[in-house]
């Protein structure tokens, strides 16, 4: 499994690798939003949290969805304007979030809510009445605070769009400009030595240093990147972007949305992850994890909590062969289920997970 960017006759000069604020404040709130996805970050989000005042806080878990899950494709809004690279601020960038249509702000917003293909060409969630009343239902599956803030951005973008400005304009002000100020030099380091590597030694270097899962094929023409999922994307006029992250590890992001500019988000660094499980847990997990079938479950519910008719509908299965595998991981340890009105949600343990190693680990959430 893999997703695959065709880079036909793409020059060494139309790929740019530039740090993005946007991006790495999406990335700080996935992380203050799901530690466990970053045990090398909690000493960072702890103290954050701690500093944080409550009415931003009960702000942050508002829209949580669209960080929580990993994070929206909202906080790299470049990729959908023609010959946009990210901005030099992160005002600059909200300005470019505001220049997103409607249609492309709602429809990358509810990105997870809907559950819609990726990469391919979809009903307009604005326009659609089916495609609307699609995301409704699923996002009841997530609980009622998601229903309303759906239901709102379907009903007033406009209003949303507003509130979201207002709210990563205070994440700024409150934690993230001072994150920024120590963080942005790591990253402009680091762009400087990727665009070195294309100059000198080419794509197929730079992307190496960017990733072990990152390749380039022989006739340099298709990027593959390793990944628990499958999707497709091709590089148009516009180039390919590269941006790096030192708060996203073990993520490696990549933006293929259908009609904007394939990005690759990736991590630098390597903070130290947790110890190894012994070998009677390792035993037995890793044999709950031997199915290829377990092992995207795991992709999914490691990113958020689901139901069994979610993880059934995506992954092309019954809900009893889905209810098998969910029992086995269960009994392993590697999976929690809570109850949640009607619905019963299922979410990997990442913290388990994480005594695994870290292969496997930045395997799933890569």
């Amino acid at each position: 499994m893999s997703v695959r960017i065709d880079i036909p006759g793409l020059r060494p000069e139309s790929v740019a690798v530039v740090p993005s604020p946007l991006a790495e404040l999406g990335m700080a709130l996935h992380a203050l939003s799901e530690p466990g996805h970053h045990p090398g970050l909690q000493g960072w989000a702890t103290g954050v949290t701690a500093r944080m005042e409550p009415h931003l806080a009960d702000r942050m878990c508002e829209a949580d969805f669209l960080w929580r899950t990993t994070f929206s494709d909202l906080f790299l809004p470049y990729a959908a304007l023609p010959g946009a690279v990210p901005g030099g601020t992160l005002m600059d960038e909200l300005d470019q979030l505001d220049k997103l249509s409607d249609e492309q702000f709602v429809d990358a917003a509810l990105e997870f809510t809907c559950a819609l293909s990726y990469g391919v060409e979809a009903p307009a969630l604005l326009s659609d009445p089916a495609a609307r009343r699609r995301a409704l239902e699923v996002a009841a599956s997530r609980g009622p605070q998601q229903v309303r803030f759906a239901q709102r951005l379907l009903d007033d973008p406009a209003s949303v769009r507003a509130w979201l400005r207002r709210f990563l304009t205070d994440c700024a002000e409150a934690f993230f400009d001072e994150t920024w100020s120590r963080l942005r030099h790591q990253l402009a380091a680091d762009a400087r030595h990727k665009t070195e590597l294309l100059r000198r030694k080419g794509l197929a270097e730079a992307l190496a240093a960017v990733s072990p899962a990152v390749t380039l094929d022989g006739a340099g023409a298709r990027i593959t990147v390793d990944k628990l999922t499958d999707g497709h994307a091709r590089v148009a006029a516009d180039g390919l972007l590269l941006v790096p992250t030192s708060l996203g590890r073990p993520h490696l992001m990549v933006l293929h949305r259908y009609g904007w500019q394939p990005v690759l988000h990736y991590p630098v660094g390597s903070p130290q992850l947790a110890s190894p499980a012994s070998v009677e847990e390792l035993t037995l997990r890793m044999a709950a994890l031997s199915h290829p079938v377990r092992m995207r479950l795991c992709r999914h519910l490691a990113r958020s909590a689901c139901t069994t008719s979610e993880l059934a509908q995506v992954h092309g299965l019954s809900a009893p062969e889905v209810s098998r595998h969910l029992g086995v991981l269960k009994k392993a340890g590697l999976v929690t289920t809570r109850r949640r009105g009607r619905y019963v949600l299922h979410q990997l343990d990442v913290t388990v997970v994480a005594r695994l190693g870290s292969d496997f680990l930045e395997g799933i959430l890569r």
